[in-house]
């Protein structure tokens, strides 16, 4: 029992430093001046640790209000396109873990509080699988990445549904905003200007989809 307390009091801890440091990034807007070429310079100032410190400020995105396409450009310009994408896809998977038992630890009200923006808020009963529901929103620009995370800690929907989901509707985004990343260094050329139509085309994908599933939207 003595055991079990413990535990609690270092999880309840290590929250406690979380959600403090994020307090203190977001109050005083350390990243608000930062676009993908500062920090590629930043990251790639860390040597051969730089792809350990790009997986961990992914992970610690939910908790920043700071735009993810802009730190996954970032990770193309640095690691190129098949790196890049394995990396942010794990730093990904990561940030939306720890959104996600955030969430289930805090409770809504607190969340609210962290992130200032409104929850997706998902029926208990839905007809939708929790996995199908999440890939969905992962897939279509609906809600930004964060809030589809930490809303889902809110819900039932089983973990192991919603790491499925994020990994597999998240891969198209990452794949677009990477290789465009990559493709900048050589701006102005061919491959640039096709990584340009694919972000355009994931754009109008996206439009089209959110439309068809419209009608779905009772389930949340």
């Amino acid at each position: 029992m003595k055991k079990s307390k413990k535990d609690i009091f270092k999880y309840i801890v290590v929250i406690c430093i979380i959600v403090g440091v994020a307090i203190v990034i977001n109050k005083y807007n350390i990243f608000k001046e930062y676009g993908p070429n500062e920090i590629k310079d930043y990251i790639q100032s860390f040597g051969i640790w730089a792809p350990l410190i790009y997986v961990g400020i992914l992970s610690l995105l939910p908790l920043l209000l700071f735009p993810d396409s802009v730190l996954v450009m970032a990770g193309g310009m640095i690691f190129g396109l098949f790196k890049g994408t394995i990396l942010t896809s794990i730093g990904s998977l990561i940030g939306a873990t720890i959104a996600f038992y955030l969430a289930r630890a805090l409770g809504q009200q607190v969340i609210k509080k962290i992130i200032k923006k409104d929850l997706v808020i998902f029926k208990d009963k839905s007809k939708m699988s929790g996995f199908f529901l999440i890939l969905i929103l992962r897939l279509i620009p609906l809600f930004p990445f964060k809030i589809v995370s930490y809303s889902a800690g809110l819900s039932d929907v089983k973990y192991k549904d919603f790491a499925m989901a994020t990994t597999i509707g998240s891969l198209p985004g990452i794949l677009v905003y990477t290789n465009l990343g990559d493709k900048t260094t050589v701006f102005g050329s061919k491959d640039f200007y096709m990584a340009i139509g694919l972000l355009v085309a994931l754009f109008i994908i996206s439009f089209i989809l959110k439309k068809i599933f419209q009608s779905k939207k009772g389930e949340l």
